[in-house]
């Protein structure tokens, strides 16, 4: 994986837009354009593409820490920060809202099978085992010669 690689995908699982990402590098003195960063984002047989160095990509987590974790002085919660990015995108027109998944156990009074209690054991549940039907014999059984006479 190269440094671009590692900032495009952060970019994506942080739901950050350039403009954040700029602020980020700020956070720790490092001055950037949107129009340097668009370059790191290119793909690698782009005439604009730049690779991104160590320093930058050192500089971005750094700065991400700051960004999440907040200072010494004034600490923040990742997950507010993360959900305020969250709040920030704007919502496409037409496009209905996801709803979260929430898997509902099977049986209200045990969540999982592991679990002793319920209304009944796991053993009651199982169904007893049939054998299978024998198989009918479709195509009646044929000697093949192979075009050798037999008879002599």
């Amino acid at each position: 994986m190269t440094n671009n690689d590692i900032l495009k995908k952060l970019r994506v699982d942080l739901m950050l837009r350039d403009d954040q990402i700029v602020e980020i590098m700020e956070l720790v003195d490092f001055r950037i354009s949107k129009s340097e960063l668009g370059a790191f984002f290119r793909a690698e047989d782009h005439e604009i593409y730049v690779e991104c160095g160590d320093q930058v990509l050192r500089n971005f987590l750094n700065g991400l820490v700051i960004h999440l974790r907040g200072t010494k002085e004034n600490p923040k919660n990742p997950t507010a920060v993360l959900a305020k990015h969250k709040a920030q995108i704007p919502v496409k027109e037409g496009a209905t809202e996801r709803a979260e998944f929430k898997p509902k156990a099977k049986d209200e009074e045990r969540a999982r099978g592991d679990q002793p209690g319920g209304k009944a054991s796991s053993a009651a549940k199982k169904k007893p085992f049939k054998k299978p039907a024998p198989k009918v014999q479709v195509v009646e059984k044929v000697k093949y010669n192979f075009g050798k006479n037999n008879k002599k």
